[in-house]
């Protein structure tokens, strides 16, 4: 089994921070990649900021100065420090990841989410 688990969403006035968690657990060959996605009410998912498998970090334009992501590859964790939010930032964010659970067979995986809310 594998599981993605994040933690340190919440409440918190535009402007302000918050920084979320994402860990692997589980049995597996390796993380090829991982990153954030996030989906809004009435919106699709979009990516946030990913570590592409060939190991560069990819941001969404509208978090590019704000948002810096970081893999903890000890902890199998991916970080997402967010800075300078904006009410447009609310959202579920989803941490997603590609993992090699056998040799170079490679699935994706997502977080259950947690809320991020940015109030006025």
């Amino acid at each position: 089994q594998v599981q993605l688990v994040e933690s340190g969403g919440g409440l918190v006035q535009a402007g302000g921070s918050l920084r979320l968690s994402c860990a692997a657990s589980g049995s597996f060959f390796s993380i090829n990649a991982m990153g954030w996605y996030r989906q809004a009410p009435g919106k699709q998912r979009e990516l946030v900021a990913y570590f592409t498998s060939g190991g560069t970090t990819k941001y969404t334009d509208s978090v590019k100065g704000r948002f810096t992501i970081s893999r903890d590859n000890a902890k199998n964790a991916v970080l997402l420090q967010m800075n300078s939010l904006r009410p447009e930032d609310t959202a579920v964010y989803y941490c997603n990841a590609r993992i090699a659970t056998a040799g170079p067979y490679e699935y994706a995986y997502w977080g259950q989410g947690t809320q991020v809310t940015v109030s006025s």
